[in-house]
């Protein structure tokens, strides 16, 4: 059986659905838009943002032409070409040998070919960027902690270096709340070791969290490793780069605990702490570590000894599809309520058990019930919350967690939003309309 017929097979017809549900009426929806200032970099200089980010680092440690290993990840990190480019150019004009290694754990089958595959997928080629890219899964440790005796493993091409610079978002984490999350630290210590370093740090963080984790390996990797400094990034909420800087070892913990909060106030989020149904069309690797970021949808279920997000408080989640990027890694979509048929085909079992084993999240993973249709999967979400009123049940549709930006609504929250200085109403609500059963109204990604 292939995915196409076992995605059949699970999924469960549109009229059995609306037969079960007495076929309820559907409310109407409208589009709102969320009205943010942000001033984010020009594209056309990202590239020297980020050469003066590199300018601002210590090389004096660094032999005359000596190899710089620049980790770069698998995230969807918005100019993530022009930036590596424009750090390869400041590497190459000092004199000294830049090279790419991925940085992202078991990301991409936990395989050098998958890893090359993904920075491929995200426009990191050696010819865009200006040099080699040396994608290998092998690792060497370096040392290991303290207190607990911990092995602290690190990319061996990246360890062979002259010097270290990871090149990240700085960003809440999906999974756990502490001064550093995603970022340069994070990249260090997990991206940094590959496999067997990401299924180490998972593996201890069950009983060590990674708020305390994170930062003790950082800083002896600080130590024992060449870092020259990381390169941080910070997107606003329109997923545009809002700055690129250089940071130096020396103030790695302290700058991107500064840097944490800023990338905080900047993170897209929905309007309304309460909803009744919200529609993704889609969730990837490339918009979140877990497919569906859980600092936006306020649901942590599958994080180690942390606690859930306050708000908001969605009663249902319907996703619609996957990111093209992402290979049908179906990380976090236990997150979801209900998922259309298109998961199911293009579901990558083995990248998403790789992936949910190194990160010892395996109930992250669970599928939930497939449907059909749009339609059917609309309609299991409404009739599974109570008594549902059509003028009154708040309804959101997006493109995914990461972009916000304007979002159909039903009745109720467009009249909520005439009322708010933040959002601005876009068009009326009008009935939804489907063709075969699928949303007919396109998806809004702007």
């Amino acid at each position: 059986m292939d995915t196409d017929e076992a995605a059949r097979a699970l999924a469960v017809p549109e009229d059995v659905v609306i037969d079960a549900c007495d076929d309820p009426p559907l409310p109407e929806m409208g589009v709102i838009e969320q009205r943010w200032e942000s001033e984010s970099i020009r594209t056309d200089s990202i590239g020297d943002h980020a050469a003066r980010a590199v300018d601002s680092l210590p090389f004096e440690d660094v032999p005359d032409g000596g190899e710089i290993a620049l980790g770069v990840g698998s995230r969807g990190i918005a100019n993530l070409p022009a930036i590596v480019a424009g750090v390869v150019e400041a590497v190459d004009e000092r004199g000294y040998e830049p090279f790419v290694f991925p940085a992202m754990g078991s990301h991409g089958g936990a395989t050098g070919e998958g890893q090359r595959a993904m920075l491929e997928d995200l426009g990191v080629t050696e010819s865009a960027v200006g040099c080699a890219i040396r994608s290998e899964m092998d690792v060497v440790e370096v040392g290991r902690t303290a207190d607990r005796d911990v092995p602290v493993v690190a990319d061996a091409n990246a360890a062979a270096a002259d010097g270290i610079i990871p090149v990240n978002r700085v960003k809440p984490h999906t999974d756990f709340d502490g001064t550093v999350e995603s970022g340069l630290s994070k990249m260090l210590v997990i991206g940094m070791g590959k496999q067997r370093g990401a299924k180490i740090a998972h593996e201890w963080a069950v009983d060590w969290s990674f708020r305390e984790m994170i930062p003790e390996i950082t800083n002896q990797l600080l130590v024992t490793l060449p870092v020259v400094g990381g390169v941080a990034v910070v997107e606003d909420q329109y997923d545009e780069t809002a700055l690129v800087e250089g940071v130096p070892p020396s103030g790695f913990l302290h700058r991107e605990e500064e840097l944490l909060e800023r990338a905080y106030d900047l993170l897209p989020k929905l309007p309304f702490d309460s909803l009744d149904v919200v529609v993704f069309d889609r969730q990837g690797k490339d918009i979140s570590g877990q497919g569906i970021d859980t600092n936006v949808i306020g649901r942590r279920p599958f994080a180690i000894n942390e606690p859930e997000p306050e708000r908001p408080e969605i009663k249902r989640i319907y996703v619609r599809d996957f990111t093209e990027t992402t290979h049908g890694n179906a990380m976090g979509i236990g997150s979801a309520d209900v998922v259309h048929r298109d998961i199911a085909a293009k579901l990558d079992a083995s990248t998403t058990l790789i992936n949910a084993l190194t990160a010892s999240t395996i109930r992250g993973v669970r599928l939930p019930p497939v449907v059909e249709t749009d339609h059917a999967g609309l309609v299991a979400a409404l009739s599974t919350i109570g008594v549902v009123d059509t003028e009154t049940v708040r309804v959101v549709r997006a493109p995914d967690t990461m972009h916000l930006h304007r979002l159909y609504a039903s009745t109720r929250l467009v009249e909520l939003a005439r009322d708010r200085d933040d959002l601005r109403v876009v068009e009326e609500p009008s009935p939804i309309e489907f063709a075969d059963g699928e949303f007919a109204a396109p998806s809004l990604d702007t």
